[in-house]
């Protein structure tokens, strides 16, 4: 092949690979605007006047907006969620349902975490469960905190994960579709650190960077050793 041939063919690969990694930038600045988008609707969710039990509905509008509830605990009902950390301590979350007041449905309460005996892991702690009614303050979430799971959802009094449908049936109880992170100051021996919601924005202006980078890379290259260089040669 001649000389000409190849400087042809080395301009279109770098030109394809300018192409694709821009476009690749772009699209993470275009997920990077979703995101953000996402986030700003989750503030105004929060931002706008706590819900009454009366208001629930049994669908994902009401999502991210701010409880305030009576009701009174079915501690007997009550879940704990293994392997969730909390100020660098392994514990547990603390799911119950909450019987509404004024209304014949029950809502999963995420209500706290507690942490679990290292020196004895099996050994359960005691679990918090006020009688009589209580008023609670929190946000809608869709489900209680989820980890990766292989195979089906076990059952008993420790569990990886909890999802309310199934949970309904199990225990016979009518249960509101979505959960409730609770965000009353810590009680009970319950804390309630929980982590701030992130749409991931960084994540993906870091990724467009690294691809406009590589972009910016192909294309110096290319000036370098085809044009700057070969003309220094001659």
């Amino acid at each position: 092949m001649s000389g000409g041939g190849r400087r042809w063919i080395v301009l279109l690969a770098a030109l394809l690979g300018v192409a694709l990694t821009a476009r690749l930038g772009f699209w993470q600045l275009d997920r990077a605007a979703h995101k953000r988008a996402l986030q700003q609707a989750i503030e105004a969710q929060g931002g706008l006047p706590p819900l009454a039990a009366a208001e629930l509905r049994a669908d994902a509008d009401q999502l991210h907006r701010s409880v305030r509830l009576r009701g009174t605990w079915l501690a007997e009902r009550s879940v704990l969620l293994e392997n969730r950390p909390m100020a660098g301590q392994v514990g547990f979350y603390v799911v119950t349902p909450l019987r509404l007041e004024g209304r014949a449905e029950a809502i999963l309460v995420q209500r706290g975490w507690l942490a679990r005996d290292a020196r004895a892991p099996e050994r359960l702690p005691p679990l918090p469960g006020a009688a009589g009614p209580v008023e609670i303050q929190g946000r809608l979430i869709e489900a209680p905190s989820r980890l990766y799971q292989l195979g089906a959802t076990g059952q008993g009094r420790i569990r990886q994960n909890l999802a309310s449908a199934a949970y309904a049936q199990e225990i016979h109880e009518p249960l509101l579709p979505l959960t409730v992170l609770q965000q009353d100051p810590p009680a009970e021996g319950l804390l309630r650190d929980w982590p701030v919601p992130d749409a991931g924005l960084q994540k993906h202006y870091g990724y467009a960077f690294q691809w406009f980078a590589l972009a910016a890379l192909i294309l110096g290259l290319y000036v370098w050793f085809q044009l700057i260089r070969s003309r220094r040669s001659r």
